[in-house]
């Protein structure tokens, strides 16, 4: 079981035995100067979901955009967690986690819109089979495209070539160089894969007593992927679910109100996922090279950025 680093859960409301309140869903979101976003997003989570009852605990980390007041105001059947300054995100994540009661845990963006049905089918899709820990829908970019990366493989030296140099748009069928957002397989199928998204994350209580929580080396970023090889590793299969949907519009409030700390994150949490999960399969030479092309992609990405009106990190939607 991977041990992580304690929280202070002072700030925390009072656990309810989940006995008592047999919850079916908890919906965990984490939000920072994202209050527009949040609004949306519940508001479609309480019109599109028909499960009863569940609970949406929200963390938020020291935004000044009026987050609480709106809570207080338009959902006040919410639990509303507050910290003083910006943790990050998996760290906040565990709060929420660690308060939640539910049979079953939402990790959820609130740069999300969920579309009708999707949260009561990933649970029934779950309760149909006991070997699924994990699950995630298909998720949607705005224009309604297909986000490819709500669903992939472990992030291999040629897979990430294949990802960061865009080679599969000239070998599209080629396993090796499209092993990480699984290219080569169809948007529609339901399919066992190596991870979900944190964007939309649908978790198994059982799961979370068997591995523990997120790990908090990565302080943004992977942390899903890191969390989905160990729960595979602990025998838990992880399933891509499309007939259940949402839209992600990706990376509204934290990366963008910081985007040159979010790029080095995002960059750093590559670099200790492989560390941590994979380094030990290669011999170190290529451990090298891997290292030191992520510290150039990383180099040229804060570059980029200079010249974008719009910075952000990882892939644009």
């Amino acid at each position: 079981m991977a041990t992580n680093s304690k929280i202070d859960l002072s700030g925390l409301p009072k656990s309810v035995d989940a006995s008592l309140m047999d919850i079916s869903l908890s919906i965990c979101i984490v939000t920072y100067n994202a209050r527009n976003w949040l609004s949306d997003c519940l508001e479609s989570i309480f019109k599109n979901t028909q499960l009863a009852p569940i609970e949406i605990i929200v963390v938020d980390n020291g935004s000044n955009d009026g987050i609480g007041e709106m809570l207080l105001n338009e959902y006040p059947e919410v639990t509303f967690i507050e910290n003083k300054s910006n943790l990050g995100y998996t760290r906040p994540m565990n709060q929420s986690l660690q308060a939640a009661q539910g049979r079953f845990i939402m990790q959820l963006n609130p740069d999300t819109l969920i579309l009708p049905g999707s949260f009561d089918r990933m649970i029934g899709f779950m309760e149909n089979h006991a070997e699924v820990g994990i699950c995630g829908p298909k998720v949607l970019n705005q224009d309604g495209s297909f986000q490819q990366q709500c669903r992939r493989g472990e992030p291999r030296p040629a897979a990430m070539l294949g990802y960061f140099l865009r080679l599969t748009r000239i070998f599209p069928e080629n396993r090796n160089l499209g092993g990480y957002l699984l290219n080569y397989e169809d948007e529609n199928k339901t399919l066992e894969v190596d991870a979900v998204s944190g964007s939309c994350m649908l978790i198994r209580r059982e799961v979370i007593d068997d591995i523990g929580y997120l790990d908090e080396q990565f302080f943004a970023y992977q942390e899903d992927t890191d969390f989905c090889t160990r729960a595979r590793r602990s025998g838990w299969k992880v399933f891509y679910f499309p007939e259940a949907e949402i839209i992600h519009f990706g990376g509204r409030g934290g990366s963008r109100v910081h985007p040159y700390r979010s790029i080095v994150e995002w960059h750093r949490s590559y670099w200790r996922y492989y560390k941590k999960h994979l380094a030990q399969d290669y011999f170190f030479l290529v451990n090298w090279i891997y290292y030191l092309l992520m510290a150039i992609k990383l180099g040229l990405a804060l570059g980029v950025n200079l010249f974008r009106r719009e910075r952000y990190a990882g892939p644009r939607r």
